[in-house]
């Protein structure tokens, strides 16, 4: 089943979609290793979820620089080491950007994304997991971290939005969109296996994985 040849894979997709711990998984399957944003170790963002528009910004660019960093370092690694399997790519970070900040803020913010000018490298693949914000919202709830209570449906809709828009029109790298609402691949070994069979098959263009044949965007 571990066929893959990539050296760097990315999962995206909005909160709770389980990105991080199918990223994990990934990565032990393909004898890889993760790389993992750690919102826990971003000290505004329970302050964000209480009260977005006094710690938009600060939550923006904490992010901003633990992403840049840790693919700057990714991009002057070892050309040898494994495969890496990331749960974000630095693009959701402007996303997010313009989901949160103010013009005045995300104006600076930009002035600073651009300062950084980070030579991100392209993933061999990315797998956007989409589902319907009802769904997140469950699941987010149901994982009980504490800073997560405090998200709304609102602004979940809108973080799904923008997802569903940036990869409508994301074409810089092989493309597996799936319908994770339909299958479980962290809990169900048969739908995971189904998963990384989807991934090894793909090698360029823009493919669906929708085993339960619902349509939607989410």
């Amino acid at each position: 089943m571990a066929e893959t040849q990539r050296r760097y894979l990315v999962v995206e997709g909005p909160i709770g979609v389980g990105k991080t711990s199918l990223a994990r998984r990934l990565a032990q399957t393909f004898g890889g290793e993760p790389l993992l944003e750690h919102a826990e170790e971003n000290p505004f963002l329970e302050r964000f979820y209480r009260d977005p528009s006094n710690a938009a910004l600060p939550t923006q660019l904490s992010f901003l620089f633990q992403r840049a960093r840790q693919l700057q370092e990714l991009r002057q690694g070892d050309i040898f080491k494994p495969l890496q399997v990331a749960d974000y790519m630095l693009e959701k970070d402007p996303l997010f950007a313009q989901l949160t900040l103010d013009d005045d803020e995300l104006g600076l913010y930009q002035q600073v994304y651009q300062h950084l000018t980070v030579d991100a490298p392209l993933p061999d693949l990315v797998v956007y997991l989409q589902a319907p914000v009802e769904e997140l919202m469950r699941r987010v709830m149901h994982r009980g971290v504490r800073y997560e209570q405090f998200i709304q449906r609102d602004y979940l809709a809108r973080v799904c939005d923008a997802y569903a828009r940036f990869f409508h029109y994301y074409n810089a790298a092989p493309l597996l969109i799936v319908n994770a609402a339909e299958i479980n691949p962290l809990e169900s070994d048969q739908d995971y296996a189904m998963l990384v069979q989807e991934i090894n098959r793909v090698k360029s263009g823009r493919h669906y994985f929708n085993p339960g044949g619902r349509q939607f965007v989410a």
